[in-house]
């Protein structure tokens, strides 16, 4: 199997992806400040997130991603707000209380959830996109449902949060590949009465 360095040389991977429209929709609600962007790959959360106006700390084990991610913010203008880290996701120490935001897309990172949710700010966001297991035949995504999360298991991983915005659904992407998908925004705060943000109720 190609390691992921390979992955992204050969382009095997998308060099410059689009992040979700559910984090496009729900950032002009998000909290001002710094951001975290895990697994990162070539940059599909972090330069997106600089060019809204944080400063971001992504990181990914893969230098090849990491070099492609930075190629894209210089070319947005925005390497001055990315700071590039290689390190493996399964042993990297989290700040506490640091990050106002913290994405993740398709990277199933549920054991660590516990240190990135200690890792946001009181009222700081979570943002997760992953591939979902499926009865269904899927084109996209791990072969196995080892790395895919099973049906509610991240709403229950997140019930400690306010959960703004929770979908599971299957879609096709602009390759044709049909996938099944499951998305979260989720908010570092508690209590029974809670505000809650105005947002497009457009469907994407």
């Amino acid at each position: 199997m190609p390691t992921w360095d390979e992955r992204f040389r050969d382009g095997d991977y998308p060099r410059d992806p689009d992040p979700s429209p559910v984090l496009r929709r729900y950032v002009d609600a998000f909290p001002d400040g710094r951001a975290l962007d895990i697994a990162t790959g070539t940059g599909r959360n972090a330069v997106f997130l600089a060019e809204e106006g944080y400063q971001v700390d992504a990181i990914d084990q893969s230098s090849e991603g990491l070099r492609i991610a930075r190629q894209n913010a210089i070319d947005r203008g925005v390497d001055e707000r990315t700071n590039w880290i290689r390190a493996d996701v399964p042993t990297y120490a989290f700040p506490e209380s640091t990050y106002d935001v913290v994405t993740i897309s398709f990277y199933r990172a549920v054991d660590r959830f516990p240190d990135i949710k200690e890792a946001l700010t009181t009222g700081g966001v979570l943002f997760v996109q992953h591939h979902l297991r499926s009865s269904d035949s899927l084109q996209s995504g791990p072969s196995g449902d080892r790395y895919r999360f099973a049906a509610n298991e991240l709403l229950h991983a997140c019930l400690d949060l306010t959960v703004l915005y929770y979908d599971e659904r299957t879609e096709t992407r602009d390759d044709g590949r049909s996938g099944a998908v499951v998305r979260i925004v989720a908010r570092n705060s508690s209590g029974h009465h809670q505000s809650y943000p105005r947002i497009d109720s457009e469907e994407n």
